[in-house]
């Protein structure tokens, strides 16, 4: 029952991409099928009338309906193939991106989950490498075009004996029971090798990664890189050595199973020819039949057990991709009020918060409140829990305990996309992607506005990098996918981050070490333009960089999870016993000239 509730999952989501889909699917079935039958039946009343009247008429007549049949089953069984195929590539194409999908609005939580994130790996292990939604198709396809032909052929087989259907039955039962047992075997073997197979991959990307080619060189890695991929390589071989052996022994077994099934056949149909012992003795023509209806129905009985092993075990490799299709998305976990207007006021009451498969509280306790329009630095030693409030605020986890109101209301009370509306960031893991500046700064792929992120642009002083590049803001970052892109430094592109984050024009800013990759003269900039360029939007400002507090309303100082202080610049200054002090002037130090 689970496997067919599996299966019903799976074929639901297939018509859901292409209903059409699975409607050539039973064609082709049929089809198969059909042809099957044709030439079981016509050549035995073409041969009955060759061992009989002779009528040259009837003759023509019975040779070119089965030629015809034929020529006409293999057309429609290519059309279909071709057919088939390219549908086959478009449904793998569409499943790839159902999970690319549900990748990007699965609830955030668990893409920083190890059990989800070793599951997601799983997910997409059995889909790619080893192509299990394709082979899942083809087999469920292939059991229904089996389950027809049996029907039929079990109807003919009836007419000359029980007694065959019962000896090819046994014999069946075997071959599908070492057919399931190296299954068995094959599916145990593949998921104890991902762990090794990842390793070999890891190892193998690294050697890839124009990124770490500097410091493979610099610090003479190449051959340690070498070296551990060889190791797993070999390991490898050796788990495939043992797999090939075993496969050997079945396939050996299996081949010897699959001759006493023709033997039987072609045996005890010869015997009814010539000896009416066993029943009435039967022409040539309806030897030719019988023969051929044992030998179809021996196939199609084999493969359709075989089927169901498959599927089975294809279930059981797809079971990681049903899991995390099953996932909630973000959508669904807020409540149904839409938020318009602006953030008036954030409020946090006595929030805790620990991540999943941790009992550390990483926040603990922490309250405070802020108005519309104020600037808001969080401070704190690493670790202290700066970046996990502000990914609270973004509703990427829930509060363990306690929680957070925005304009009076829990935050998850809010409608989803209306709420992401009312937030920008720019958190200290940010990413650019290979698109054009403009699209990376407006998130769109054809934007009428360009005269806004110029404006931008401008404003955290990139005009000048960007006008002086061939295509200006059309120009594209990185060179994956094309020789004319440009390459920016950090800090240009951390400029280009902010940009995208105030381009969104919401009402509620959060910048996690905006500024970490910027010289200390773009720096100042940003910090002197921050007022402008946030202008009466509410904004955090997280940085271990202390000058920046200066330009902020209020300073919050967090301290092992725990909110220590919330004042203004000044007034914290006073307080010499205090972390902010500390931490304020351990860092003036650094930039006094003696």
């Amino acid at each position: 029952m689970k496997n067919l509730n599996k299966l019903r999952m799976f074929f639901s989501l297939s018509w859901e991409i292409s209903p059409s889909y699975i409607i050539f699917l039973i064609l082709s079935t049929l089809i198969s099928s059909g042809q099957i039958f044709i030439n079981v039946i016509l050549p035995k009343y073409l041969i009955d009338e060759l061992m009989g009247s002779k009528d040259f008429e009837r003759l023509i007549i019975l040779g070119s309906l089965i030629i015809l049949s034929n020529l006409l089953f293999a057309l429609l069984n290519n059309t279909m193939k071709r057919i088939m195929e390219v549908k086959n590539i478009y449904m793998n194409e569409m499943m790839n991106k159902a999970m690319a999908d549900k990748i990007m609005n699965v609830e955030f939580s668990y893409l920083e989950n190890p059990y989800y994130l070793d599951l997601k790996e799983r997910a997409a292990f059995a889909a790619n490498n080893q192509a299990a939604m394709e082979r899942l198709i083809r087999d469920v396809a292939s059991m229904l075009k089996n389950i027809v032909t049996i029907l039929g052929l079990v109807t003919i087989m009836f007419t000359l004996s029980w007694i065959l259907i019962i000896l090819l039955s046994v014999v069946i039962i075997v071959s599908i029971l070492a057919y399931r047992l190296f299954m068995n075997y094959q599916m145990n073997f593949f998921q104890e090798i991902i762990p090794v197979n990842r390793r070999y991959g890891y190892y193998v990307n690294l050697c890839y990664d124009d990124k770490l080619q500097k410091d493979i060189r610099l610090y003479d890695m190449s051959d340690m890189m070498t070296d551990k991929v060889t190791h797993y390589n070999l390991e490898i071989n050796e788990w495939f050595s043992r797999y090939y052996k075993k496969q050997g022994k079945f396939l050996g077994l299996y081949g010897v199973l699959n001759d006493l099934q023709g033997a039987l056949a072609y045996g005890y149909v010869g015997l009814r020819v010539i000896t009416d012992k066993l029943g009435p003795r039967i022409g040539l023509g309806s030897f030719t039949m019988y023969v051929n209806a044992a030998i179809n129905f021996t196939k199609a009985t084999t493969e359709l057990g075989n089927n169901i092993v498959n599927v089975i075990q294809l279930l059981g490799y797809l079971d990681p991709f049903m899991e995390f299709m099953s996932l909630p998305d973000e959508g669904q976990i807020g409540g149904n009020v839409v938020f318009d207007g602006d953030v008036e006021s954030i409020e946090f009451k006595n929030v805790s918060f620990k991540y999943p498969k941790s009992d550390r509280l990483v926040l603990d306790n922490v309250s405070f409140k802020i108005n519309k329009g104020e600037k808001i630095s969080i401070v704190g030693l690493n670790g202290a829990g700066k970046t996990t409030l502000v990914k609270l605020i973004c509703r990427l986890y829930r509060p363990t305990e306690g929680k957070i109101l925005i304009n009076g209301r829990d935050i998850f009370e809010y409608e989803h996309e209306s709420y992401m509306k009312r937030i920008a960031a720019v958190f200290q893991d940010y990413k650019l992607f290979n698109f054009s500046i403009e699209e990376n700064i407006t998130g769109k792929e054809l934007n009428e506005d360009s005269k806004k992120a110029l404006n931008l642009i401008e404003e955290v002083g990139l005009k000048d990098r960007v006008e002086s590049l061939p295509d200006g803001i059309k120009s594209l970052l990185g060179k994956a996918y094309d020789e004319r892109g440009v390459e920016l430094s950090g800090g240009e592109q951390q400029k280009i981050a902010i940009a995208r984050a105030l381009y969104k024009n919401s009402s509620l800013v959060i910048l996690d070490e905006p500024t970490s990759a910027l010289d200390p003269i773009a720096e100042a900039e940003i910090y002197e333009n921050f007022n402008n360029l946030v202008g009466d939007k509410t904004a955090f400002y997280i940085s271990h960089r202390m000058s920046s507090s200066v330009f902020c309303d209020k300073i919050l100082v967090i301290d092992g999870g725990e909110v220590k202080d919330f004042d203004t610049h000044e007034n914290l200054m006073k307080k010499e016993d205090s972390l902010y002090y500390k931490l304020y002037n351990a860092q003036a130090v650094n930039y006094q000239y003696n």
